[in-house]
């Protein structure tokens, strides 16, 4: 008999995750359909990102499960061949891409690596893959040639991108990808994230605080807070009709148009 499931790329039943006495994430349920884009939003602490980590395989849940394309991933793979077969289903992109470059690789080589390691392509076909990947995330032929330190972090975020997607992956997680990023270079990662999703098959696990951006890049939301999922439905719905009191003080804190920050005149030395 076929599982029910099998029917989304992600899906995630009764997730918990106690680090001694504190429930980080406590019964969250997740699903997500090939080729969709859920946003999971919260403020620092509300254990979207330790869920994340869950589903990428970076955290083993305390109790609960993980099914990827069909396959149970709610413990770490151990093996070399099993570790590349999740890293086919799910890959994470990072807030800091810096952090997760190799400084002394080019960019260039460094996908290559990962293209090797997941297909069996050398040669000029590997380099015809390498360009196209390069291409997709709007990075030219210099960049493709420069070490991390020599790009700005707009640039440094595309490589991280192409690199989770040269794996092909079913599922891309994006923790806070965008929340590093000057507000300009925001909107042009948003825009390449969302074609990219055109193009291709793969669906977005979204990990923001920032209701602002969600809109741009997704299609259905759930909201986190104190480990607890409060709100949960299609991006449209929730931002403009939220049914719960935190999601509308998330909506509250998001900066309106003409908004600008004032600053508090310090009291007088007496």
């Amino acid at each position: 008999m076929t599982d029910p499931t099998d029917s989304y790329v992600l899906h995630v039943s009764g997730l918990r995750k106690e680090f001694g006495d504190v429930v980080a994430v406590d019964d969250v349920d997740l699903e997500l359909a090939p080729g969709g884009s859920l946003a999971v939003v919260g403020e620092s602490g509300s254990g979207k990102t330790t869920a994340a980590r869950m589903i990428a395989g970076l955290e083993r849940p305390t109790a609960g499960t993980v099914r990827l394309a069909g396959h149970e991933r709610t413990r770490p793979p151990r093996r070399t061949a099993e570790r590349r077969r999740a890293a086919r289903d799910v890959q994470l992109v990072f807030q800091d891409p810096y952090a997760s470059l190799d400084r002394r690789q080019r960019v260039r080589d460094c996908l290559a690596e990962v293209v090797a390691l997941h297909t069996d392509l050398r040669g000029s076909a590997l380099d015809r893959r390498v360009a196209d990947h390069l291409d997709q995330v709007g990075l030219d032929e210099r960049q493709a040639g420069a070490l991390p330190g020599a790009l700005s972090g707009g640039q440094r975020q595309r490589v991280a991108i192409a690199r989770a997607l040269a794996v092909q992956p079913k599922v891309l997680v994006l923790d806070e990808a965008v929340a590093a990023l000057d507000v300009s270079v925001q909107a042009q990662i948003l825009t390449l994230l969302r074609e990219i999703r055109e193009q291709t098959p793969v669906a977005y696990l979204f990990i923001t605080h920032d209701l602002g951006i969600v809109r741009h890049v997704c299609d259905d939301i759930v909201v986190m807070r104190g480990g607890r999922i409060v709100e949960r439905g299609p991006v449209r719905s929730v931002l403009t009709a939220p049914s719960h009191a935190y999601t509308r003080t998330l909506l509250d804190s998001v900066p309106r148009p003409g908004w600008k920050p004032t600053r508090r005149t310090a009291a007088p030395v007496t």
